[in-house]
Formats: C-alpha cells, structure tokens, sequence
C-alpha cells in the first residue's frame, strides 16, 4: 500500500508540477523543450541520441554539436555513399526544433562526453562547457 501511495502520490505531485510550470510564458516552452529531449535523450531503449559530434554547420567555417541518431535506411541510403550517419542538431534554447542531417562519418569528429553533457552544453548556449 506505501509503495502504491507513493508512487500515486508522486506522479500527482509531478503532473502539477508540470501543469503549474505549463502556465508560465517563457518557462512553459523552455520546460517542453527540455523535457521532450530528455525523455528521449533517457529513453530505455537507449536508440536515441546515440553520441554527441561535432559536424560543421551552418557552414564550413563553423562547428556545432550534434547527436548521432542512426544510420539511413531504406531508399535514402541506396543514394548516399556508405559511412553516412544521421545526426541531429539541435537549436538553443529549445532543442525539440533543430536540423536533421545525413553525413559521412569522415566529416565528424567524435567526442568523448556524455550526450546529457553535450545536450546541456547546448541548452546552455555554451556556458557551462563539460568537463574534459
């Protein structure tokens, strides 16, 4: 019984917490964004946002980070050359909008944080940078 309460009682306590944080303007898109990345960012499943990259983007000149997704599939990658990725680039502050890109593997670099950290570090618009 305390454990079926508490677990009643806690998710009564989260949804109005969201259902409070809904109501305030600037917060309420701030705190959807968040929360549809990191319920998928979390996901059990674990297929996500599989590593955190550096691609250049918008152009040549500059660089961003962006999530490895998967690979092409289907039709898509009968036309690509092989070693393309799918990588999403997410857009600051609200990340649930951003660029869905399909790159070769060559021009990515790798890095070596945790995709919660690189995901912070753009919500952040770089301020608090991940540790090395």
């Amino acid at each position: 019984t305390g454990v079926f309460a508490a677990n009643f009682l806690g998710q009564q306590l989260i949804e109005m917490w969201e259902s409070l944080l809904a109501r305030i303007p600037v917060v309420k898109s701030i705190y959807g964004g968040v929360k549809q990345v990191s319920d998928t960012v979390f996901a059990s499943d674990g297929k996500a946002f599989r590593k955190a990259v550096l691609v250049r983007f918008p152009h040549n000149d500059a660089w961003t980070i962006a999530f490895v997704t998967g690979e092409p599939g289907g039709e898509v990658a009968q036309h690509l050359p092989a070693g393309c990725v799918n990588v999403y680039v997410p857009t600051t502050p609200n990340p649930t909008s951003g660029y869905f890109l399909i790159v070769e593997k060559r021009h990515l670099i790798e890095l070596e944080i945790k995709v919660d950290a690189a995901l912070k570090y753009v919500l952040s618009m770089g301020s608090v940078a991940p540790s090395h």
